[in-house]
């Protein structure tokens, strides 16, 4: 699990069979075209929304149902978000990777009970913290027992509306915790704090910052996508069109090859453990 670069992408919310699959198909076809090793994800619960009345999505029960069909249809490994600790064991049974949102990254219950599954786990760093202080979550969750982690960067909070990401954090990251570090290039251009209480979103600079994420360093890329945005019940106003998926990481595929290439840095030749020199396993190859 996270050998290599890898793609972390799907809707925010867990929707109809059809829209989730539609998605799920789009990433796997990708995944194939061009060898990066890909993840679904998409929430079955998003309890952190800004309003009480704002849509949640379909629950735990029906939302795993929701994954796994995903998975038996695509093959590909899946993953969903907990928010209590009591989820933790239920979701492992499902999913290839539990993910703890940026909010909940210090709760020590959560991440226990995350790391006691034993399966892999990604953590987004919280918005107000610096990267280094993410060794502390994450030395939890391996104590714990957990499979391999990844931690993810998101964005820090900038004033009062904003969220701002500086590209020193990925090495930063990675030295602080061992851990492969991952850009979250969608919730990174989120502008929280509206007046109507709920989040907006500048999805114009996606493109720019995963670019310039993958040339600073990261090893992996988490993106919400859906094929209409605005109509997703939720985060629709920073998610990326699926349309404009393939472009964006056909970029990624040609930056790295770039950097490969580069004398100058040695970083993306180091192969991953299990991965040989210039190696790319599949989708099928992340677990």
């Amino acid at each position: 699990m996270f050998r290599d670069f890898f793609l972390i992408a799907g809707p925010c919310a867990l929707e109809d069979h059809g829209l989730n699959l539609r998605i799920a198909e789009a990433v796997a076809s990708l995944a194939e075209e061009t060898g990066i090793a890909t993840i679904f994800k998409a929430s079955f619960d998003k309890a952190n929304r800004s309003k009480l009345t704002s849509p949640r999505g379909p629950g735990m029960e029906a939302g795993l149902e929701l994954l796994r069909r995903v998975k038996d249809a695509t093959d590909l490994p899946v993953l969903t978000d907990i928010h209590e600790p009591h989820q933790a064991a239920p979701v492992a049974e499902v999913v290839d990777v539990i993910q703890i949102p940026a909010f909940l990254c210090r709760q020590t219950d959560l991440l226990v009970a995350a790391g006691e599954t034993g399966r892999a786990v990604n953590i987004k760093k919280g918005q107000w913290m610096a990267p280094e202080e993410m060794a502390s979550a994450v030395e939890k969750l391996q104590a714990s027992g957990s499979g391999p982690v990844a931690v993810t960067e998101r964005g820090t909070i900038h004033g009062y509306g904003d969220l701002v990401v500086d590209m020193r954090s990925f090495r930063r990251l990675r030295d602080a915790t061992g851990c492969p570090t991952v850009f979250d290039g969608t919730h990174s251009v989120q502008r929280p704090g509206r007046a109507d209480g709920s989040s907006g979103g500048d999805p114009v600079h996606i493109p720019a910052l995963v670019r310039a994420a993958v040339a600073a360093g990261c090893e992996g890329l988490f993106l919400e996508t859906h094929p209409d945005p605005l109509s997703a019940p939720s985060d629709g106003t920073n998610m990326l069109p699926l349309s404009e998926l393939e472009d964006l990481i056909r970029d990624v595929v040609r930056i790295r090859a770039a950097l490969s290439e580069s004398p100058a840095t040695g970083e993306a030749e180091r192969p991953r453990e299990g991965v040989p020199p210039g190696g790319t396993p599949s989708h099928r190859g992340v677990s």
